[in-house]
């Protein structure tokens, strides 16, 4: 009993250790300083068997908490109470529509999908996907939504980007880009949709962000890597980590753009005519 009783505070410290050592992970040792400027400090790549993941904690906004703005600015709460609001689009008459969306279902078995699964719940990403978008309405001009209605719920399958123009709602799930004939008034999107154009399915990064060009004649479709660093091979990135132009008039598309592993938020610079695309996350495929 004595020798058991030994082993076992072994076995235990043993695990106390090892799980210290990987929740201290890898840290670096340099002040943030030498992160910045023109000529940040560049150091070799360190090898890990275990990779070290460090995970924000979700804090809300309290009751009464906002942001604090600039001079000569204001912050109001607009809407709150929203699940899990990812993006938004105001349309001519005022309306805003949010997409309430979340990633399709994650394939992954094993244990590294036990560990995403355990790391996506954590950061409130773990549920199933809303795939819903809403339209807030601010009637009174208070600079608060009274007013919400479900915009549509059918057809959506992790509804992401959004674009207004021509008479057309232009919306993209994760595996498709669909179009919708509407003007700015009713608080419901009815009819049936055209599909645009087809994309691949899913991935790392499954958000699919939409811009029109500023003549409304094309449009421009942004979709993110299937993976982080390329690792389950190029094939499996076709069509992806990229920006997609499509000729609205003859359906024609090309790939506009290519090497981003996240594109997202963007936009027009309206002084170079530019397309701005901000690549989410620090590394390109």
């Amino acid at each position: 009993m004595r020798k058991l009783l030994v082993w076992l505070v072994v076995v235990i410290a043993a695990l106390v250790v090892i799980f210290a050592w990987i929740a201290r992970g890898n840290p670096s040792d340099r002040p943030i300083t030498a992160t910045m400027g023109r000529s940040p400090t560049l150091v070799e790549a360190e090898s890990e068997r275990i990779p070290t993941v460090d995970l924000a904690e979700t804090v809300g906004w309290k009751a009464g908490e906002a942001p604090r703005p600039g001079a000569g600015l204001a912050v109001s709460r607009f809407a709150d109470g929203l699940d899990h609001p990812r993006t938004m689009l105001t349309l001519p008459n005022g309306d805003v529509l949010v997409a309430q969306t979340n990633s399709p279902p994650r394939d992954g078995g094993g244990i590294k999908g036990f560990f995403a699964r355990l790391f996506m719940g954590k950061v409130g990403a773990g549920g199933p996907s809303p795939n819903r978008i809403v339209l807030l309405r601010d009637a009174d001009g208070d600079g608060k939504a009274e007013q919400r209605f479900t915009f549509r719920e059918k057809d959506m399958d992790s509804p992401s980007g959004m674009a207004w123009g021509g008479g057309k709602l232009y919306i993209a799930n994760h595996d498709a880009v669909l179009a919708f004939a509407f003007d700015p008034g009713p608080t419901a999107l009815a009819g049936e949709p055209k599909t645009i154009m087809d994309l691949p399915a899913g991935g790392n990064h499954w958000m699919r962000n939409l811009l029109l060009s500023p003549d409304g004649k094309k449009l421009y479709v942004a979709v993110g890597s299937a993976s982080n660093i390329g690792e389950n091979g190029l094939e499996a990135e076709q069509g992806r980590a990229a920006i997609w132009e499509v000729d609205l008039a003859s359906g024609r598309r090309r790939q506009y753009a290519g090497g981003m592993r996240n594109p997202n938020g963007m936009a027009w610079n309206p002084s170079t005519g530019e397309l701005w695309a901000t690549v989410q996350e620090r590394d390109m495929l």
